[in-house]
């Protein structure tokens, strides 16, 4: 009854992750250059970050040192692998970018905090409590070695992506100049790109239904923000390559 009740919920959960995605591909998320104080209450933009991301380290840990199932390697592993991501994402990443003068609205920062709280909870309580499969064997399984490579591929894709942007913004003092080299040549946005593909291997990896729920949430709201950076460069540079995607080489 309780596992069919979780599952329930988190096909819910799935199902308002595609109606937002559908949403999105018409209205833009207003924070980073989309930022609009239309939306009322704004706060600094480094705030917003820690606010947005820190919840999902600290429930998925949670709920993992709680919950009943055996803390077995693997157990921790596929938890490390998750904390790595948000470590940076919450901490390392708001510290290193300019943020002076930026700001983003507080009910966004406060949907994010929501998502995050949900899909950070499923995630940790299946992992926690409810999997049975996460043992020593699990660690030599094709899906696990399939999924780990595809995960550590999308971390690198994502961390250099962003490397190369806090570089290119310490550069210049105001606007926005166009991102070039390794996979910004292909797309706009190669950062979300890496991320798309890390939770995408995350999903393999774990093979559960929570892990797919969070690889869905993911795309649907990294997919629509490429898009609305690819039309922003679009917009502002005229030079701006041809060839280039948003967010899918050759594709999208």
């Amino acid at each position: 009854m309780e596992k069919t009740l979780f599952d329930l919920l988190i096909w819910v959960w799935i199902s308002v992750a595609v109606i937002i995605f559908i949403v999105l591909l018409f209205v833009t998320a207003p924070f980073g250059r989309h930022s609009k104080r239309s939306w009322g209450l704004t706060i600094p933009d480094r705030l917003g970050w820690l606010m947005m991301e820190i919840p999902a380290p600290l429930i998925f840990l949670l709920l993992v040192a709680t919950g009943s199932a055996p803390k077995t390697l693997t157990v921790w592993i596929i938890t490390g692998l998750y904390l790595a991501h948000y470590t940076n994402r919450a901490i390392i990443y708001p510290l290193r970018i300019r943020t002076r003068g930026k700001e983003m609205p507080l009910v966004v920062a406060i949907m994010a905090v929501f998502s995050n709280f949900a899909n950070a909870g499923f995630l940790g309580y299946y992992t926690g409590t409810m999997q049975t499969q996460y043992n020593a064997a699990w660690l030599t399984d094709p899906r696990f070695i399939a999924g780990l490579l595809i995960f550590l591929s999308g971390m690198v894709i994502n961390l250099t992506s962003d490397e190369k942007l806090i570089h290119l913004r310490k550069k210049k003092s105001n606007g926005y100049q166009i991102p070039h080299g390794g996979l910004f040549e292909k797309v706009s946005c190669p950062n979300f790109l890496g991320e798309i593909i890390e939770w995408g291997g995350y999903a393999i990896l774990c093979w559960s239904l929570p892990a797919l729920s969070f690889f869905v949430w993911t795309f649907g709201i990294l997919v629509p923000r490429a898009l609305s950076h690819y039309r922003c460069y679009r917009s502002h540079f005229n030079d701006y390559p041809p060839e280039r995607k948003a967010v899918l080489p050759f594709i999208l």
